[in-house]
């Protein structure tokens, strides 16, 4: 299976968060592919962004509303009857959930109660995508540093991760109770994928913004963990998942449940690689140095294991991590350059649909 633009012309779709790194770039591949979109969200979650940079609300409809309004979230669904949802919104970052648990948990779990409670009072959903993270699994100090399946125990450490993994067993309960066996009902998947990178991301506390922000300002750049082993991949890579899902659960009810979207085992790099890598291809000389903290907790080693995505929708990543380290150097120049940013990333979505590398 492929991403099917035919699939998505002119279906009404959903994506809440769609102001956010990941939802901004989804929302212009839907529009790309002529898809009807109606994006929800409660505002811009970083500045610079996206969303503002490449003009993502231009063209599709939005509804300005938190997740946590529950009310709000059925006045959107029952106004906009999509076909399709996408669940993004979230707060994604892990920092802040230890500087604000509370708020994480109402976000990242009861939103997705309120966006699961709406679906079933909307008669016109046939597919939901329920994006999580591959930190919604138990990543136990004293695991063994595997890859991470489909069955792997959820929870996690830090309000986040825990947050994340509370998100999953929601979703698992309201499939279970609500969502199966019904032959014209809404069928539910979560997609869970972490560490993504591109063009465009400025979230506090990421290392791939923390490396652009000091490569244009032409400051060192500080490093919290240099050893630690991250699935990285560029966005794209999974929200072609995503995609290919949502087709497949309109298709079909056995494309139901959990899906990991993660990149090669070679793709699993360091931090220090990443680095080094990506000051590599900047023009300007760069360096980088260590951040000794205190920092709060992280795993040291993440990765997944997506063979059920390759066996059963036939989804592999397009574009490997140097393609990735590429683009993203393309687009970080371009907004140094005050390209034209929406032209800048429609051309990226552009090569990654037609298959090919990224020059």
């Amino acid at each position: 299976m492929q991403v099917d633009p035919v699939f998505w012309q002119n279906r009404p779709v959903l994506v809440t968060g769609h102001t956010g790194f990941k939802g901004a770039w989804l929302v212009l591949w839907l529009r790309r592919m002529g898809a009807r979109v109606v994006g929800l969200a409660d505002g811009v979650p970083t500045s610079p962004s996206l969303y503002e940079m490449a003009h993502v609300g231009r063209g599709i409809g939005e509804v300005r509303a938190d997740v946590r309004d529950a009310g709000a979230v059925r006045e959107a669904f029952a106004e906009h009857a999509p076909e399709v949802v996408v669940h993004m919104a979230a707060q994604p970052f892990v920092r802040r959930s230890f500087r604000a648990p509370r708020e994480t948990y109402e976000i990242n779990v009861m939103g997705t109660a309120n966006v699961l409670d709406a679906v079933r009072a909307t008669p016109s959903v046939r597919a939901v995508v329920n994006v999580t993270s591959d930190k919604c699994y138990d990543n136990h100090p004293d695991r063994p540093p595997r890859p991470f399946v489909e069955s792997d125990p959820k929870g996690g450490h830090d309000p986040y991760s825990s947050s994340k993994g509370c998100a999953e067993l929601v979703a698992d309960a309201y499939g279970r109770s609500f969502f199966a066996g019904q032959a014209d009902g809404p069928r539910l998947a979560s997609a869970r994928a972490g560490n993504v990178i591109g063009g465009g991301d400025w979230g506090e506390d990421r290392l791939i913004p923390d490396i652009m922000r000091g490569a244009i300002a032409g400051e060192a750049i500080a490093i919290r963990n240099p050893q630690a082993v991250r699935p990285w991949q560029h966005v794209l890579n999974p929200l072609s998942g995503y995609l290919q899902l949502a087709q497949a659960l309109a298709a079909s009810p056995a494309a139901a449940g959990g899906w990991n979207f993660g990149p090669t085992v070679d793709d699993a790099r360091p931090v220090h690689w990443i680095t080094d890598h990506l000051t590599g291809r900047w023009p300007d000389r760069l360096r980088w140095e260590v951040d000794a903290g205190p920092h709060p907790h992280e795993a040291h080693h993440l990765s997944l294991d997506s063979s059920k995505a390759h066996e059963k929708l036939g989804w592999y990543p397009t574009w490997d991590l140097e393609a990735a380290l590429d683009s993203i150097v393309e687009w970080y120049l371009a907004f140094a350059q005050d390209r034209d940013l929406r032209a800048v990333t429609e051309a990226q979505i552009e090569r990654f649909a037609g298959g090919g590398g990224d020059r």
